[in-house]
């Protein structure tokens, strides 16, 4: 063991000085230390699983092996809560446009009824026009305009008077 005599706690070991080296073994292993190691795919693959996995709790958050697993549960909750918030807006517009049609004395059903009659009866008229439109678009002609579930609940809410004059 090499001693410092300079440190300030006899059991630390220091390494001798570059004088001290010899010369012939430097330039063997100048030659072949050089070399490192580079991870290519894996390394680059674990690093983006930790990074999602960011702000997870307990080892889900360090180690990979956790991490994978809760990263595929988190993004297999994704999917199926983006197809819930599609779901839970489409109930929250419902209740929003019952609430603004029953204040002028019509249920909700009836309302949506006689709006896709509307639409249906200028659906007709215009097929043979605009075969590739889609169904769920905004459509004016002749100062009428077919809104979606989304724009009524939005007048039901914001503006009444607006709401109405469609109701």
């Amino acid at each position: 063991m090499l001693h410092n005599a300079a440190s300030s706690s006899p059991g630390v070991m220091r390494l001798p000085s570059a004088a001290t080296v010899n010369t012939s073994t430097s330039t063997l292993t100048s030659s072949t230390a050089v070399s490192i190691q580079k991870r290519g795919l894996a390394s680059k693959k674990h690093k983006r699983i930790i990074k999602m996995a960011k702000g997870f709790r307990g080892r889900s958050k360090n180690t990979f092996r956790a991490a994978i697993r809760r990263v595929e549960k988190g993004l297999q909750y994704a999917y199926r809560d983006r197809k819930v918030k599609k779901r839970e807006f489409r109930k929250l517009w419902i209740e929003r446009i019952n609430a603004g049609v029953r204040q002028h004395g019509m249920s909700y059903s009836r309302f949506i009824n006689a709006m896709n009659t509307l639409g249906e009866e200028d659906k007709h008229e215009e097929h043979h026009e605009h075969e590739h439109e889609h169904e769920h678009e905004e459509v004016i002609r002749d100062g009428q305009m077919i809104l979606n579930r989304k724009m009524l609940a939005d007048l039901a809410a914001n503006e009444p008077f607006s709401f109405k004059a469609v109701v």
